[in-house]
C-alpha cells in the first residue's frame, strides 16, 4: 500500500500531558492521530520503562485485545481464499482438541462467525500474562482451565447465535482451528497475510523470548508506576491478546480499513472484507457490534469503529471513523488507573482540536415544552444495556444527558441532546438515535434505538426496563 505521511505533532492540545501522566503515575505514552485516509501524526511522552530511555514512535507496546481485529481479518482473508468457511462448525477444523460436551442446544455446531462476533456462547473473558521463567500453558491448557485465571474448562453459557458475551476463550479456539487447518503458526500467517502487505513494520505476534521479537518495546508497569517483573508479558493466546504494535502501525491498519470501506482494495483488505469486519450485526449488544469492532461509540459526533486492549500494566485504544478517514490511537505502558484518565483527557482534546464533531452538523427541530418535560429524568441502561445510570436534564436552556460513561471516555459527564422532530433525538457523543414513545398522559412509555444506514434492526425497550 502507499506509504502514509508521517509527521511529529507539536500542537498545544498536548500541553500539560506530562504533568497529567505524573499525577496518575503513567510512565510512557505514545499516540497517533490520522486524517485524510493516510496522513498520520505521532507524538510520544515519557519513557519506555521506569528510569529508562525516552519513548519513540517506533516503540512497540503489548496491544492486548487489539489482537482480535487482526485475527478477525486473517479469518476473513482465509475465507476469501477458500481455506475456511466462516459458517461451518469450528469443530470440523480443530484436530488437537475436542469441543466440550454440553447440554446447551446447538453448542456442537458453533461456527467461526459465532466466535468472531462473541456470539458463540463461550466463557473465559481474558487471560493472565506470563513472564520469562514461568511455565507457559499451551492453547489446550488454556481452554481446559489449566492456568491461573481459569481453573475450569471453557464452557457454553448459551446457544450459539442466541446472545452475546465477550470471550477471549472463543478466540483461542479460532487460533487452534487456524493453525490446525493451515499447519502454520498464527504469528507467521499474520506476518505474511497482514503485517507485511500493509507495511506494518513494527508489529508482530511473536512473543518475548522468541526469535524475531523486537528490541524497541515499552515495558509494562503497575498502578504505582513500577515495572512488573521484566516488563515483557508473554501471551500464548496470541489470537486474543498477544500482538505487539505501535500507534502509527495501528493507524496504518485502521486507514486501510477506512479506504476499503470507501471502495478501495488495500493489501488484503477488500471492500467486502472491510464491511464484514465493521457491519453492525446487532444494536442490542453494547450499543452496536461488528466483527469484532465495537460500533456503539459516537464520541465527537462521529460513528466510530473501535477496539481497545487492556492487559495488566498496559493499555491501548483505537478509534477510526466509519467515514472521513480520521481517527486516533493511544497506547500507554501503565495499568488502568494510570491510563484511563490520561486517555479520556486526550480523546476529548484531540477530538476538539481536530474539529471532527463539526464535520457532522446536527440540525435541531423545535422542541415542545411538554415533550421536553416528559423525557427529563433518570434512566437505567438507556444508551448501553450495561446497567449504567443516565440522567436527561436541562442546563443553560439546553438538553444534555449525564453519565459516568462520558466521564470515563472523554472526561466530561454531559453530552448535548438534539431533537430531530416527532420525538426523535440524537446525542452528540452517541451514534444511535433515540425514538421516545408517549402514552395518553404524555409520559414516556418506551424508547427505541436505531441507526440510519445499517441493516441491524432497531431495539425497542419498555420504560419499565429503563426505570
Amino acid at each position: 500500500m502507499p506509504e502514509p505521511t508521517l509527521t511529529v505533532d507539536t500542537a498545544d492540545e498536548f500541553s500539560g500531558v506530562e504533568a497529567l501522566m505524573e499525577e496518575h503515575r503513567l510512565v510512557g505514552l505514545s499516540l497517533a492521530v490520522f486524517d485524510d485516509y493516510g496522513k498520520v501524526t505521532t507524538r510520544t511522552f515519557g519513557s519506555k520503562a521506569r528510569g529508562g530511555p525516552a519513548m519513540e514512535d517506533t516503540t512497540a507496546f503489548s496491544t492486548a485485545s487489539l489482537s482480535k481485529p487482526v485475527t478477525a481479518l486473517l479469518c476473513l482473508v482465509l475465507a476469501s481464499e477458500g481455506a475456511i468457511d466462516l459458517d461451518a462448525p469450528i469443530a470440523d477444523y480443530v484436530t488437537r482438541w475436542k469441543l466440550p460436551d454440553s447440554t446447551v442446544p446447538g453448542s456442537a455446531g458453533v461456527t467461526w462467525r459465532h466466535l468472531l462476533t462473541h456470539t458463540g456462547g463461550t466463557s473465559q473473558h481474558g487471560f493472565a500474562d506470563f513472564y520469562q521463567g514461568d511455565s507457559l500453558p499451551t492453547l489446550v491448557d488454556s481452554v481446559e482451565g489449566r492456568l491461573p485465571r481459569y481453573d475450569k474448562p471453557i464452557a457454553f453459557l448459551f446457544s450459539p447465535g442466541k446472545g452475546w458475551k465477550y470471550s477471549g476463550g472463543g478466540y483461542v479456539i479460532l487460533q487452534m482451528a487456524i493453525e490446525d487447518r493451515l499447519g502454520t503458526p498464527l504469528h507467521a500467517l499474520a506476518q505474511d497475510r497482514i503485517f507485511t502487505p500493509l507495511g506494518m513494520r513494527h508489529t508482530t505476534m511473536v512473543q518475548p523470548g522468541q526469535p524475531g521479537f523486537p528490541t524497541d518495546v515499552a515495558r509494562v508497569h503497575d498502578a504505582k508506576g513500577m515495572q512488573i517483573r521484566d516488563g515483557l508479558p508473554i501471551t500464548p493466546q496470541i489470537s486474543a491478546s498477544g500482538m505487539w504494535s505501535t500507534p502509527s502501525d495501528l493507524a496504518i491498519f485502521a486507514t486501510a480499513i477506512q479506504r476499503a470501506l470507501r471502495g478501495e482494495t488495500v493489501g488484503p483488505l477488500t471492500p467486502e472484507i472491510a464491511r464484514a469486519m465493521t457491519d453492525v450485526f446487532s444494536l442490542e449488544h453494547v450499543g452496536g457490534m461488528g466483527m469484532p469492532f465495537f460500533r456503539g461509540f459516537g464520541l465527537g459526533n462521529t460513528d466510530w469503529l473501535r477496539h481497545d486492549g487492556s492487559n495488566t500494566g498496559v493499555n491501548a485504544d483505537l478509534l477510526a471513523a466509519m467515514d472521513g478517514g480520521y481517527g486516533l490511537v493511544l497506547m500507554g505502558n501503565g495499568d488502568d488507573p494510570s491510563t484511563d484518565p490520561v486517555f479520556a483527557e486526550l480523546r476529548r482534546r484531540i477530538i476538539d482540536a481536530e474539529g471532527w464533531a463539526a464535520r457532522h452538523p446536527i440540525r435541531s427541530a423545535p422542541l415542545d415544552p411538554a415533550l421536553k418535560a416528559a423525557i427529563l429524568g433518570s434512566y437505567k441502561g438507556l444508551l448501553y444495556n450495561l446497567g449504567l445510570d443516565y440522567r436527561i436534564v436541562e442546563q443553560d436552556g439546553e438538553l444534555v444527558i449525564l453519565s459516568e460513561f462520558f466521564t470515563q471516555f472523554i472526561g466530561r459527564e454531559a453530552s448535548p441532546i438534539h431533537h430531530l422532530g416527532d420525538g426523535l433525538f440524537r446525542i452528540e457523543d452517541y451514534p444511535n438515535l433515540l425514538q421516545f414513545e408517549f402514552g395518553e398522559d404524555g409520559a414516556v412509555t418506551a424508547v427505541t434505538l436505531s441507526r440510519p444506514g445499517i441493516a441491524s434492526a432497531p431495539v425497542r425497550r419498555e420504560i419499565g426496563e429503563l426505570r
